[in-house]
């Protein structure tokens, strides 16, 4: 029986589309069927450099957050695969990093003491509710809540992180007890125990930050200039925090500091992780709540800027709403095997770029590195002293603190530069919590205050030109009879009424302009306090004989005045350039050259003071 020929195309595209979305949901799809021999190679030797970094790395990161060592070991894990089976980025390497270890920290010790089931199992459940909270994000396409965290804030907070960790492993190098989760108490702290100083432990720490920082500055420039190629040379470098945790275990051993009162780590479990269940009592879901949206938060900045600036360095894209399901997907894989949160640490993911990593997977054979050193190396770490973990975290997270980006935001802008303060002396005085959110609020209230005063111009015809600038820096073309305004800014319901004030100060000071045009070029969007602004000076202009028109709007806000009652009735004119609206309202024997002052600077017809 004849019929219509099948349409195979139709067909091919019914069925591409639920691949597509197959292979957004899991991006390694996309790569895995091509995945090749050389790739591989490449990715096996990244995994034994970051596993190298990572394994020392780790137990000291669980220590910061105030859990046993091998909890860094168990988030070291399922995590990393989760990450390669959605994540979008070739070379994001993802566990404990230092300020999610401090926020960790923060936030559990507010429920639970250190040591104490109640503590694990809080840090557990933050690393499952982080999890939702990324998921959550990327279901409802949230990820521009990161674009709150502006960068001074961010490198604010992490340089404060950085300090206060920093501060808070002094008492580990010194072998004495202090307490504290701010910069006063830690100090305090430490002057109150200075008197107890075990100067085993002080050897022992200071030899050991002393190393680490000679290894990570000194140690790969020395061994290229005696020859060895730059990936063994890279790979011993890298090393360093091993080599100091193998001396030290022999030193405790061979010396007895156990006895001498240097403190170890001691018994740490052996085996696979733990299977884990997080609690799930309301309660302690509304204490965690708000520190696991500041950890998502945070952790997915940090994660998304560093997965992008590699992947720009290959040509390479990722997608952020992908990268909060994977984040999100690895924060409850962590909870699931006795982990706590983790997100994508700059460190390691620049060690794995740099080590040659050609995709995901080689954050699996990290894992799988990890997991060896879990199951049959944990014993070994028994005699290693504390004061070498402090050593590797404080060495680690003093290069995340950046005082030239300091001086470098307050010469360019005092605005930011008051964020970023804000933010470090808030971490620093009060935590990190209260930090981030007075960053952001105070980020939020000056970006407020600063478009609230827009800055306006008056313009003129640049001789010869259909262009049109600013009169207090241009020698420009001007009509006594028409007052060309720009207005450099969106106009919303903060800045409505600068708008109205300027153009009525204008008007009041130029008895001879019979004509206001608004120069509408840089406005992206009129709320609706600034539409019944301008229908304000529309009317009282007219009302004093005097035109007011508009020029050069653009076409979404073009379409937004359509759907208001606005052009019912306005009386002016909307010009497409602010040419054609000089060509119509100015006769040519009117128009004279505006000649701007000399210096350069502000002058009468200048409508705001840093014109």
């Amino acid at each position: 029986m004849d019929g219509p020929a099948p349409n195979h195309e139709c067909c091919l595209i019914k069925m591409a589309d639920p691949l597509k979305r197959l292979i957004s949901f899991l991006p390694i799809l996309s790569w895995a069927p091509k995945y090749t021999r050389t790739e591989a190679q490449s990715d096996l030797v990244a995994a034994l450099i970051v596993t190298i970094m990572l394994v020392p790395q780790s137990l000291a990161y669980a220590m910061l957050a105030g859990l046993p060592p091998q909890v860094g070991l168990y988030a070291s894990i399922l995590p990393l695969i989760a990450y390669a089976l959605l994540g979008t980025s070739r070379a994001l390497a993802v566990g404990p990093v230092a300020v999610v270890s401090l926020m960790t920290a923060a936030a559990v010790s507010q429920i639970a003491a250190s040591g104490t089931p109640e503590y694990l199992t809080a840090a557990i459940t933050l690393a499952f509710l982080s999890g939702i909270v990324l998921i959550a994000m990327s279901v409802l396409r949230l990820g521009f809540l990161a674009n709150f965290l502006s960068h001074p804030v961010i490198s604010g907070f992490i340089t404060a992180s950085g300090i206060l960790i920093a501060t808070s492993q002094l008492k580990h190098i010194l072998g004495i007890k202090a307490e504290g989760d701010t910069l006063p108490h830690l100090v305090t702290g430490i002057y109150q125990g200075i008197g107890g100083i075990n100067p085993y432990t002080v050897v022992v720490g200071v030899s050991a930050t002393a190393f680490l920082f000679w290894a990570r500055k000194r140690l790969k420039p020395l061994l290229l200039a005696r020859g060895l190629k730059h990936r063994p040379a890279d790979m011993i470098a890298k090393a360093g925090p091993v080599a100091a945790i193998i001396l030290s275990i022999f030193a405790v051993v061979g010396f007895g500091l156990v006895e001498k009162g240097v403190k170890i780590v001691g018994e740490i479990p052996a085996g696979l992780p733990p299977f884990a269940f997080p609690s799930f009592d309301f309660g302690l879901w509304q204490q965690l709540l708000l520190p696991a949206v500041l950890i998502s938060l945070v952790g997915f900045v940090e994660s998304v800027s560093v997965a992008q600036t590699l992947a720009a360095k290959r040509r390479q894209r990722i997608v952020p709403n992908q990268e909060l399901t994977a984040l999100g997907a690895s924060n409850i894989a962590a909870a699931l095997s006795g982990g706590y949160p983790v997100t994508g640490g700059f460190a390691r993911s620049v060690v794995n770029f740099d080590a040659g990593a050609e995709t995901p997977l080689a954050g699996a054979f990290t894992a799988a590195g990890i997991l060896a050193a879990t199951v049959f190396l944990t014993p070994l770490f028994r005699f290693l002293p504390q004061a070498v973990l402090a050593a590797t975290i404080i060495v680690a997270v003093l290069s995340l603190v950046d005082i030239a980006a300091i001086k470098r935001t307050y010469e360019y802008s005092k605005s930011d530069f008051a964020a970023m303060a804000a933010t470090i002396l808030t971490v620093l005085l009060v935590g990190v919590e209260a930090g981030i959110t007075a960053g952001v609020s105070l980020s939020l209230l000056l970006f407020l205050w600063r478009t609230s005063r827009p800055h306006m111009a008056i313009v003129g015809q640049v001789p010869g030109t259909e262009h049109f600038r600013n009169v207090d820096r241009h020698q420009v073309i001007t009509d006594p009879s028409i007052l060309s305004i720009r207005v450099d800014e969106s106009l919303y319901f903060a800045n409505a009424r600068a708008l109205e004030d300027a153009i009525y100060d204008c008007i009041a000071d130029q008895s001879s302009v019979k004509n206001v045009i608004l120069l509408c070029s840089a406005v992206n969007a009129i709320d609706a306090s600034a539409l019944e602004s301008l229908e304000a000076i529309a009317h009282r202009l007219d009302s004093a004989g005097v035109g007011f028109h508009l020029s050069e709007v653009k076409g979404p806000v073009m379409d937004a005045l359509k759907r208001s009652d606005f052009m019912q009735h306005f009386k002016g004119r909307i010009f497409l350039s602010q040419f054609e609206a000089i060509k119509s309202l100015s006769p040519l024997d009117q128009r004279t050259l505006a000649k701007p002052p000399l210096p350069t600077v502000a002058g009468a017809a200048s409508l705001n003071p840093s014109d």
